[in-house]
């Protein structure tokens, strides 16, 4: 997508991207155009890239237990703010990755990775942060359920449409039937997670908190484990990578509120809408990656949802401490809003 620039000029006439690919390296995912740097670590190993799939397994054997049939029939009696999140989560993310991939002409292997990230629909941590902001853990846990249900339709759709409007194409192109496989694949643990609270409420509840409590975990496992092993790849990677990957869950927490607000969503409803839309599924990101790419295309490809689920854990408790912070001050207001004058 964008041109190498001059330092690099010489460098990358003599050794384009195609021979890197030839000789086993790594195309570096800093760069904003051809340039093939030293073999970097595997992004993840061979254990790790299991350890994600069981991952999302559980985490979405917990997200099930979340929910019953009787959640559903009342989020659909009432589905406004479900439906305002939705649009929120499918609508703001997937523009704006596509809108700063060609903002800040990023390379196309880390366009096409931070276009999936801004696809993928949330996690079951935004629960857990919703939970902490004293949000509405109620719809929270609803737009992470119904998103993760229609994304079996609509992230295909939208990798194709904003990855081709990015000008992806080649290697770096995710297959639609290679994303909806994997999404439709985690259905089947979601519907054991609901079938598993209907039988058994009280254990239900249980899976989910481990679902909840894995995902944290396994994160904090692999950025223990994956920045030393890249550590000097981390030093090289350029700015402009680390702005998207930083910014994108902020700017989407962000709008996400203020449309929410907008289309006539409380405070309190669109701080939960705005946990929702910016805290992405990360790891279905890097398990879809591991699962349609290979070689160094893989690496630079995973590269983003690796980093923006470094960020996202580090940016939301401090967005969530600050949302708390204003959800007890409303609540005083309408306390003292209530006593009698004297």
């Amino acid at each position: 997508m964008g041109a190498a620039g001059p330092d690099h000029a010489t460098e990358a006439t003599e050794a384009p991207t195609d021979s890197a690919s030839h000789n086993g390296q790594t195309p570096h995912p800093g760069t904003l155009g051809p340039r093939a740097p030293r073999q970097a670590a595997a992004m993840l190993t061979a254990a790790e890239t299991t350890l994600v799939a069981a991952m999302m397994m559980v985490i979405m054997l917990g997200m099930g237990a979340s929910m019953t049939l009787r959640d559903v029939r009342l989020a659909l009696r009432r589905p406004r703010g479900i439906i305002v999140g939705l649009v929120c989560q499918f609508g703001i993310m997937p523009a704006l990755g596509y809108t700063m991939a060609v903002a800040l002409d990023l390379s196309p292997g880390v366009a096409i990775g931070l276009i999936l990230i801004a696809c993928m629909p949330g996690g079951t941590t935004s629960n857990v942060f919703a939970y902490f902001a004293r949000g509405v853990l109620a719809l929270s846990i609803m737009m992470t359920t119904v998103s993760s249900l229609i994304a079996v339709v609509l992230v295909p759709g939208l990798l194709v449409f904003y990855g081709g409007l990015a000008g992806v194409a080649g290697e770096y192109v995710i297959p639609a039937s290679n994303v909806a496989q994997v999404l439709a694949l985690l259905l089947v643990p979601t519907g054991l997670g609901m079938a598993l609270r209907k039988l058994h409420p009280n254990s239900g509840a249980t899976v989910e908190l481990i679902g909840a409590v894995m995902g944290g975990l396994v994160i904090a496992y692999l950025a223990l484990s994956w920045i030393p092993r890249n550590a000097q790849m981390l030093l090289e990677t350029a700015p402009a990578v680390y702005a998207a990957t930083l910014s994108i869950g902020l700017v989407g927490m962000f709008m996400g509120y203020w449309l929410a607000r907008g289309l006539g969503q409380d405070a309190n409803r669109a701080r939960t809408i705005s946990l929702e839309t910016g805290i992405q599924n990360g790891p279905l990101a890097a398990l879809i990656v591991t699962l349609s790419f290979t070689g160094p295309a893989q690496q630079e490809v995973l590269f983003v949802p690796i980093l923006y689920s470094l960020f996202i854990v580090l940016t939301s408790p401090i967005v969530t401490v600050f949302y708390r912070r204003r959800a007890a001050a409303e609540a005083e207001a309408r306390a003292a809003a209530k006593l009698p004058t004297g």
